[in-house]
């Protein structure tokens, strides 16, 4: 990459907002427990009307509107969808208790796929830079927009946290990442939604699906985990399906620190930082400890924030566009196009970097390909990293992990690293899909043909915009291929692979 790859438009970044375990019977009673009544949303239709169950053709009109071309890849709307509000009891980073907001989408309509007992979607959405974002907006946020399409409108009932920290919640910091806190919050809005089921006019079967991407991959599989080794008595998962999710943790932020950042890493680890900082402590003593002076004051209240866009956070200087490191920081680079992340106006401080190395030297946790090593990290943010790493366990349920190999947001690497240890560990091949939307079918008898064939034609297409507006084709990939050609895709191949498993069950 180039360093002109790095200079972001404004209306660039703007379409970059990516898609980005304990709890005892003591506190079962209060957690998941419904604060409000669920409150039915309005959608906007396109003639300006709101309706409280919006028909196929009309959100299909909306999902064109808003998103050109959705529709091709996620399939015309079979099902009318209501929208509906929750608020819940659940628990902060540091068990701190909270509350948290959420939204049910229920299927109805004419259709086979619309009606009677409904398989149940539990949705974890990707990396949010916005405190109001909400998942029952399914007209103007695009990661609500695509799981109403890919699963309400085909007749699924989909139960999809907002997360604490955003919407109305009174949690005063996201727990970004936190895999045990942001698996007790999906659990605790599971538990709100079917309180709300019947209230709602949801009928849902005894099917439980649970997937995500990017930020929501690690939630989905945290969400999973959790229910496999903690509430295995309250939930039965059928199917996992996580997409691009940083399930490596400890592997992805050695990387990181060693000379290999990723995309837009001066939005998400300022929002890791103070998510662990919050939850446990001894991150630093003061953000002046860790940030460089023209950011370190206000940067924990910064992510999430009102109306926070990356547009604005970058063009304002609140964050630096792409140097995490000082362009003296050794060591530098790791290869030439990790160079535009080394320079001036850099976010995090060279003492603290050197820091990091100096423990990821004395004691390496990822010497093994896929496997965490047996290690006891010193450094405070290597301790919370490797805290949160998920490669500690094998799922015990038919599992897909989908991701495109370059993508530079959430490293391929992770899915690589998670099939690695799944596999050491003794998972089934039969229970683990990988699927790479990058990449060539291989064959007549590929299941995800289609797909990766959709995936093609998107990123020419990508290409051949840059080209007529006479921009960089390679800078357009780059920065589409996270959020707009791999997300889709990963959730329309969740959903065919939650129908092959939902088809070979009793």
């Amino acid at each position: 990459m180039q360093q002109q790859h790095f200079q972001l438009t404004a209306a660039v970044l703007a379409t970059a907002v990516l898609v980005g375990c304990g709890g005892g019977s003591d506190d079962m009673q209060s957690r998941g427990s419904l604060l409000a009544d669920p409150n039915r949303v309005p959608v906007t239709q396109m003639d300006g009307t709101a309706t409280t169950t919006i028909a196929p053709a009309q959100f299909g009109q909306i999902l064109e509107a808003t998103h050109p071309g959705l529709t091709k890849i996620t399939g015309a709307p079979k099902c009318a969808i209501s929208v509906y509000n929750i608020k819940y009891a659940t628990v902060g980073g540091a068990g701190e208790s909270t509350d948290s907001t959420g939204a049910i989408l229920v299927p109805s309509g004419s259709d086979s796929a619309c009606s009677g007992p409904r398989p149940v979607v539990l949705y974890a959405h990707g990396t949010e830079t916005d405190k109001a974002f909400n998942m029952a907006n399914i007209r103007d946020f695009f990661q609500a927009s695509v799981p109403a399409a890919t699963y309400a409108a085909q007749g699924f009932i989909v139960v999809a946290p907002n997360y604490a920290g955003y919407g109305t919640s009174s949690l005063g910091y996201h727990p970004y990442l936190n895999a045990e806190q942001q698996a007790n919050d999906m659990v605790d809005g599971m538990r709100a939604a079917k309180k709300a089921f019947s209230a709602v006019g949801a009928q849902p079967s005894n099917k439980l699906l649970i997937t995500g991407y990017s930020q929501g991959g690690h939630v989905s599989m945290a969400t999973q985990r959790a229910m496999q080794t903690t509430y295995a008595s309250e939930f039965q998962v059928t199917a996992l399906a996580s997409g691009a999710g940083p399930y490596a943790m400890s592997l992805v932020s050695d990387t990181v620190f060693a000379g290999s950042p990723l995309m837009l890493g001066t939005v998400f680890l300022p929002l890791t930082f103070t998510s662990y900082q919050k939850s446990y402590g001894g991150l630093y003593a003061s953000p002046s400890d860790l940030y460089e002076a023209p950011y370190a004051t206000g940067i924990e209240s910064l992510l999430p924030g009102p109306g926070a866009t990356i547009t604005n956070l970058l063009a304002t200087g609140k964050l630096p566009a792409a140097a995490l490191f000082a362009a003296d920081s050794m060591p530098g680079p790791s290869a030439p196009q990790f160079a535009p992340y080394f320079g001036p106006g850099n976010l995090i401080k060279s003492s603290f970097r050197t820091g990091y190395l100096r423990d990821a030297e004395q004691n390496p946790c990822n010497t093994a390909a896929g496997m965490p090593s047996p290690c006891t990290p010193a450094h405070p943010l290597r301790k919370a990293m490797l805290k949160n790493d998920l490669r500690t366990y094998a799922p015990n349920v038919p599992t897909m992990l989908c991701g495109g190999n370059a993508d530079p947001v959430v490293f391929s690497k992770n899915t690589e690293a998670a099939e690695a240890y799944f596999l050491a560990k003794g998972m089934s091949r039969s229970l683990l899909t990988v699927l790479d939307v990058d990449s060539t079918p291989s064959g007549p008898h590929d299941p995800f043909a289609s797909v990766k064939s959709a995936f093609t034609q998107a990123k020419a297409e990508t290409i051949n915009a840059a080209i007529a507006a006479k921009t960089d084709p390679a800078q357009a990939v780059a920065f589409a291929y996270h959020p707009f050609l791999v997300y889709p895709l990963c959730e329309v191949a969740a959903r065919s692979y939650f129908q092959n498993v939902l088809a070979a069950q009793p």
